[in-house]
């Protein structure tokens, strides 16, 4: 097995890598810095609007997942999809010279218009990310081209949400977002030129712009096929927990753990960085065979490291926070400190090492001529359950349940599943 590294240097690779990590880093950084220009500019109203536009902003964003995602999966199977890519970052260019109106006037209604644009853009860019890697991959790099685009989305998901950040808080913010993201966007331009040709594989295909009825019959087309189906089903599981815990690390390192800005920062990182390291330790430990032997010991670890955040937190914060509110600086002399960290960071890799082997298993399994349209499928799939997700998180904070007993809520529902992650592990 060739060390899996060897594919960045390799032109039907890299160029493809950068594009997506620029293109989730920009996502993330207009994001952050539009949720955090709401809250600066209408959090102190009397009847703030704030709580309400930041929900909407999400909304908007994944809405464009169950609208336009049967139709992106159509196209990436009848057009050539390095075309298709190049398209879209043309798109990204146009829709972020509008957001540097929005960013530069302070015009929210306009900035909320383009953040659905973008969601549009990552509809449609999501399932040729994915559905041309076995074009350009062999059978044995696929594992490990999967593992580095995954690595690389979290890794841009927490750069572009400190990036964000900083920028928007910082002199000339709004300015400086508007740059920074219509710059980006041309490098990623740039960039894409470079992705060699992917041909169609059904060019004569009829699309079908009626999206409801075509995204139900993608479902059903796919359902034939129940193992494919089942795996998809435990991708989407993925981002249920994954969505769930990463909504409330923030509130959990505030009110739980006592921490400032920076150990919020601090525990977001290790979760992204954990799932990286995951993603790339799941090619070494299958050695690049496309497999799910590990996905039950790895929901298994997920379920134990949640179960063991339950049990180290789970006692009253203090009723006088300020007076032990940790800077990031004594946060790390606590030895439970340490364990939580160490918990956050072993879940996270438990979650690189599920996820990898699971989109190599849909890409191999699914038919060549139908490869996009699967991973369009998935991705309507994995908006479903990070909007269950939300819901359900509303619903037990709503219920008084603290942030360490939704982990244990979690952990439960985790190993309840267990039976049928080593039933899917065995039909591989």
């Amino acid at each position: 097995m060739k060390n899996q590294y060897h594919l960045l240097a390799t032109k039907r690779f890299l160029p493809l890598f950068l594009t997506q990590f620029l293109g989730a880093f920009n996502d993330n950084i207009f994001k952050n810095a539009l949720v955090i220009m709401i809250t600066i500019r209408l959090g102190g109203l009397t009847n703030s609007p704030a709580p309400l536009l930041i929900t909407l902003a999400a909304g908007l964003f994944i809405l464009p997942f169950f609208l336009f995602s049967s139709t992106a999966g159509q196209w990436a199977d009848k057009y050539d999809k390095s075309m298709l890519i190049r398209h879209i970052k043309t798109a990204e260019i146009i829709i972020m010279a509008i957001g540097m109106v929005g960013f530069i006037t302070i015009n929210i209604p306009l900035l909320m218009g383009v953040l659905f644009l973008m969601g549009s853009q990552s509809a449609f860019f999501g399932p040729l990310k994915y559905a041309i890697l076995p074009d350009h991959l062999s059978q044995d790099e696929l594992l490990a081209g999967n593992a580095l685009v995954e690595t690389a989305t979290f890794i841009a998901i927490l750069c572009g949400t400190i990036t964000g950040g900083i920028f928007i808080m910082g002199a000339n913010g709004p300015a400086k977002v508007a740059m920074f993201t219509l710059g980006l966007a041309v490098l990623g331009r740039l960039i894409s030129s470079t992705i060699p040709s992917a041909p169609a594989v059904q060019p004569e295909l009829k699309i079908n712009y009626r999206l409801f009825s075509q995204t139900w019959s993608s479902m059903v087309y796919f359902a034939h096929d129940r193992y494919l189906f089942r795996t998809m089903i435990a991708v989407s599981w993925f981002w249920f927990i994954g969505a769930s815990i990463l909504s409330q690390l923030p509130t959990y390192g505030q009110r739980v753990l006592l921490g400032d800005e920076l150990v919020i920062t601090f525990l977001l990182t290790a979760f992204s960085v954990g799932i990286g390291c995951g993603s790339l330790l799941c090619n070494t430990v299958l050695k690049g065979r496309i497999s799910l032997r590990m996905l039950s010991i790895a929901a298994l670890g997920m379920s134990l490291f949640l179960l063991d955040l339950y049990w180290l937190n789970n006692t009253p914060a203090p009723t006088n926070q300020h007076a032990i509110d940790y800077s990031f600086s004594t946060f790390l002399t606590q030895w439970a400190h340490i364990r939580v960290l160490f918990d956050l960071t072993a879940l996270a890799i438990c979650g690189g090492v599920y996820i990898v082997p699971l989109y190599a298993v849909i890409q191999q399994r699914a038919p060549a001529d139908h490869r996009a349209r699967a991973i369009a499928n998935l991705n309507v799939l994995n908006a479903l359950f990070m909007v269950i997700s939300a819901l359900l998180m509303m619903g037990l904070l709503s219920l008084k349940l603290t942030i360490p007993e939704i982990f244990l809520t979690l952990a439960i529902m985790n190993i309840m599943l267990l039976p049928w992650f080593h039933k899917l592990s065995k039909n591989a």
